[in-house]
């Protein structure tokens, strides 16, 4: 049986390689940069090669980044166009291996065990990876291992340097911009400036032989093994730099220090613990668009594109035997920028006239920007729907057809208000399986349980309309029902009370409110008209009383 071989493919640059992808006649020497609004400033999640080479950086404020270079080129981040500009990726790299997984946001993994040498082998398979990418504009980075976390440490550090120099003069420890001044002299120290490289950087990739997991991640730092920043760090200061440094010492010492996620990286790159790589599933989505020949930005525009959009959604969710639970509409801008929004329903749908209405309430936060030239509508969520099956006769037919309406209504209402405040806020209760009280029933959300039909089951005795934690009542430490208690720092006199009724804990279970034991309970009508719901508690992990639990009015 061969041995697993894991291949790691990078993309450093994937969001600003997407955008200058899709730019007429792009101009790779200009600084590039994808900006990700963080609600308090803007910050620079991607750039490329130029702009790295200005030295800007990922995560540096856009303030910073136009000080440090006033001519930086930027768009804003677009994260579903790059998820699905990634899973485009994906279904291209089916034809190295079919078992291929997305990783993060930038990276996919292959399980390429048996297939390197359908390709010449595993160097020329790498090399053909990185052909193609370079082909399509794509800066990409390879790491090939006998484990998925051996590969991705090959494919981001190999070659690099381990960083975390805790030396008084290492570079690491001076200011950003000094960092970056030393950078460039030692890049056009010699020669004066440096020429740009080609648009998209051809790594030599990484690749460590079978059986030699360890030797090859032994130089690698220890920011390889998919750490915390916090661990990683905690860890320079101990000087662990490498992983070499890890290897050797003892688990459980790490362990107990460290917490036991850096032993399972440590162990997972080492091929001690597995980690099997997930295929995503092949893509089924429900979705259709309209292209426009003008932007548009009315909102009546956006409604008419959308009747015709829905009747062919719905079409296929019937073709499918499916109805949509989540439904989302995207507007792609003429800038290049795209905008969402998407509903909720309380169950599942595949009527454009009940879903209309959901996605119509939304229009005002779409923003159309400089016009929208494109729409899309996708049935995020779907589930099975099958149609009302034959009832035995005309009249059953007719209830169930009664019936049927009336939920449609109600749903139609749970799905509009759960378009305002969320589907989760809205609930319902259900008759809970338990003799105690405060479990007597259980809240439910609305729009993923089904109303109860039956009968409510009654308890042996009246329950308070208001129930709450059990509140100490000063009274005489004996069961019988005082004349008079003191409760929330008034005094009340009993002028009439039934009871009692024995209440016993459930004994399979531990929980905290019921360590008192056995309690009798006690309708009690005050002089002042207050009726309240007292028990004495018997006592058994904690001390016996009288404690109040609820208000009948």
């Amino acid at each position: 049986m061969p041995r697993k071989r894991a291949l790691s493919i990078w993309f450093p640059r994937l969001g600003a390689e997407r955008l200058l992808r899709v730019i007429r006649a792009p101009d790779w020497s200009v600084p590039f940069a994808v900006l990700r609004d963080t609600g308090q400033m803007q910050v620079i999640s991607s750039l490329n090669l130029a702009g790295s080479q200005a030295g800007l950086r990922v995560g540096q404020p856009l303030r910073d980044a136009l000080a440090m270079c006033p001519g930086l080129a930027t768009r804003l981040h677009n994260t579903q166009a790059e998820a699905t500009f990634l899973a485009a990726l994906r279904r291209w790299a089916t034809r190295f291996s079919p078992w291929v997984a997305e990783q993060g946001v930038d990276a996919l993994m292959l399980d390429i065990t048996g297939c390197a040498h359908l390709f010449g082998g595993e160097e020329a398979l790498t090399a053909r990876i990185q052909d193609d990418c370079a082909r399509h504009g794509l800066s990409v980075r390879c790491g090939l291992a006998d484990t998925p976390g051996a590969a991705w440490a090959l494919a981001r550090f190999a070659g690099d340097a381990p960083g975390h120099s805790r030396s008084g003069d290492a570079i690491d420890q001076e200011a950003r911009a000094t960092r970056a001044r030393a950078v460039k002299r030692r890049h056009w120290e010699r020669g004066g400036t440096a020429p740009l490289r080609d648009a998209v950087t051809i790594p030599r990739p990484a690749i460590a032989a079978p059986g030699q997991t360890r030797t090859a991640l032994a130089p690698l730092p220890v920011a390889a093994l998919r750490l915390e920043p916090g661990t990683v760090d905690k860890l320079a200061r101990l000087g662990l730099r490498r992983i070499s440094d890890l290897a050797g010492q003892p688990r459980a010492a790490l362990a107990r220090r460290f917490g036991v996620g850096l032993v399972q990286r440590l162990d997972q790159a080492l091929g001690a613990a597995p980690e099997p790589i997930s295929p995503a599933r092949a893509d089924t989505a429900l979705a259709t668009r309209l292209t426009l020949p003008d932007p548009i930005g009315l909102e009546a525009d956006i409604l008419a594109a959308l009747d015709r959009l829905l009747p062919r959604l719905c079409a296929m969710l019937r073709d499918r035997g499916l109805g949509v639970r989540l439904v989302r509409l995207q507007a792609f801008r003429a800038d290049g920028s795209m905008g969402a929004i998407q509903a909720g329903l309380a169950r599942p749908m595949r009527e454009p006239d009940r879903i209309r209405p959901l996605l119509a309430m939304k229009l005002d936060e779409l923003d159309a920007g400089f016009g929208i030239d494109m729409l899309r509508l996708e049935a995020v969520q779907a589930e099975p729907l099958h149609d009302i099956a034959h009832a035995g006769h005309a009249v059953a037919a007719q209830a169930a057809r009664g019936r049927m309406a009336e939920g449609t209504a109600l749903e139609d209402l749970i799905g509009r208000m759960g378009g305002r405040i969320g589907l989760e806020a809205i609930t319902r209760r259900h008759p809970g399986d338990s003799h105690i009280p405060e479990k007597g029933a259980q809240v439910l959300a609305a729009a993923w349980s089904s109303a109860h039909d039956g009968l409510w089951p009654s308890p042996p005795a009246p329950r308070p309309l208001l129930m709450w934690r059990p509140e100490p009542v000063t009274a005489p430490d004996r069961p019988a029902l005082p004349v008079q208690f003191r409760w929330r720092r008034r005094v009340y006199r009993v002028a009439r009370a039934r009871g009692p009724e024995r209440i016993a804990p459930e004994w399979w279970l531990d929980d905290p409110d019921w360590r008192s034991g056995t309690r009798d309970y006690w309708d009690v009508v005050t002089e002042d008209g207050t009726r309240l719901w007292l028990f004495f508690a018997h006592g058994a992990a904690l001390s016996r009383g009288w404690f109040c639990q609820g208000s009948f009015a």
